[in-house]
C-alpha cells in the first residue's frame, strides 16, 4: 500500500557546464535553478560526492543535501540557470539495471504471452544508459527493429536484500522517467532478451530523480510516448501487475540491491512492433517518454 512519505520534495540530477565535461550531482530549486551540491555542500561544511549514486551511498544523504540547498539559497552561492546547463542522465553508473518484464496486462496480451503470476526479470548492461536530449543510436546493419517502451524507473536508495513488501519503500530514492529501447529483432531471435535490450544508448533515463514525497501516487501516474508528436502509448501506472513496492522486495529476495541501481517497471500497451502496422524508430526519428508529475525525457534517434 502506498503511503505518501511527509519529507521535503527534491528533483535531483547531474549536470555539467560542458558536454564533455563530468557531471555533478545537482537540485533543481524554483523551476529553472540549479545548486551545484557538491560545491554548495563544500561551502556548507557537508560533504556531498561528484555522483548522484555515491550520494545515495552516503549515510542520511537527503538531510545533507537539503542542508546544502539551505546554504546555497540563503548565501545565494553555487547557483546556476538550468537552461545554460548540459543535462546527464540523473544516475550515469548504477551497478545493476533490472528491467521487469510484462508488468501491464494489456501489453503481456498485445504480444500473446500469458499473464505472469510473479514478476518476469530480465537485465540491461549499465553501458546502455544514456540521458535526456541525448541520442538514441544504432547500427542499421545490425539490428533493423528498434522500438520504444515508456517505464516508470525505481532509483535505489539504499542497501536492500530480502526486504519485505511492507518496508519496500524505506529503500526507494525516488522514481525517474525510462525508455526501455529494444531491438525487437535480436530480442525475438535470440530467444532471451539481454542482447536486444542492451544496446549502447538503449536505457534513456531522466530528466531528474523525482523523491517519492514530490509524487502523488507512483501507482496512479499517466504514462505515454509521443513518436513525432504523435501519442503512441496512452496508459497509467494504476494498470501494474506488480506494485514497485512488490518489485524492490521481489528483485531484493533474488540479490542485493545497491544504491544508484534501476528498475524498470514494465511498458503499457501500444508498443512499436505490435502495432498494425508495426512502428519502429528510424533515423530521426523524436520520441519523448512521459509521465505525470515525474517529467518527460526527450531523445532523438540515430543511425551510425
Amino acid at each position: 500500500m502506498w503511503i505518501r512519505p511527509q519529507a521535503e520534495t527534491m528533483r535531483l540530477s547531474q549536470f555539467s557546464r560542458r558536454a564533455a565535461a563530468q557531471p555533478w550531482c545537482g537540485a533543481i530549486v524554483d523551476g529553472d535553478t540549479v545548486i551545484d551540491l557538491p560545491a554548495a555542500g563544500d561551502a556548507a561544511g557537508v560533504d556531498i560526492p561528484r555522483t548522484l549514486s555515491d550520494l545515495l551511498g552516503r549515510w542520511h544523504w537527503a538531510e545533507k543535501v537539503s542542508m546544502a540547498v539551505t546554504y546555497a539559497t540563503e548565501h545565494g552561492t553555487a547557483r546556476a540557470d538550468l537552461d545554460g546547463l548540459v543535462r546527464h542522465a540523473p544516475v550515469t553508473d548504477p551497478g545493476k539495471v533490472v528491467c521487469v518484464g510484462l508488468n501491464y496486462e494489456d501489453h503481456a496480451r498485445e504480444g500473446d504471452h500469458s499473464i505472469p503470476d510473479e514478476p518476469v526479470l530480465f537485465s540491461k548492461f549499465p553501458t546502455a544508459i544514456t540521458g535526456p536530449g541525448a541520442e538514441i543510436t544504432w547500427d542499421p546493419t545490425y539490428t533493423e527493429q528498434v522500438d520504444y517502451e515508456a517505464e516508470l524507473v525505481v532509483v535505489v536508495g539504499r542497501e536492500a536484500r530480502d526486504v519485505s513488501v511492507d518496508d519496500a519503500w524505506e529503500y526507494v530514492a525516488g522514481v525517474t522517467v525510462g525508455n526501455d529501447v529494444s531491438a525487437r529483432d535480436l530480442q525475438h531471435g535470440d530467444g532471451q532478451w539481454v542482447r536486444g535490450k542492451s544496446l549502447d544508448t538503449f536505457a534513456p533515463i531522466g530528466p531528474a530523480l523525482v523523491t517519492l514525497d514530490d509524487v502523488d501516487d507512483p501507482h496512479d501516474l499517466d504514462i505515454w510516448t509521443e513518436l513525432d508528436g504523435e501519442r503512441l502509448q496512452d496508459s497509467n501506472t494504476e494498470n501494474f501487475i506488480f506494485g514497485l513496492d512488490e518489485l524492490v522486495a521481489f528483485c531484493s529476495r533474488a540479490f542485493t540491491l545497491e544504491p544508484g541501481d534501476l528498475i524498470f517497471t514494465g511498458t503499457p500497451p501500444g508498443v512499436g512492433v505490435y502495432r498494425e502496422p508495426p512502428v519502429l524508430l528510424d533515423d530521426g526519428d523524436r520520441v519523448t517518454v512521459g509521465i505525470e508529475g515525474v517529467g518527460e525525457l526527450t531523445n532523438v534517434c540515430r543511425h551510425r
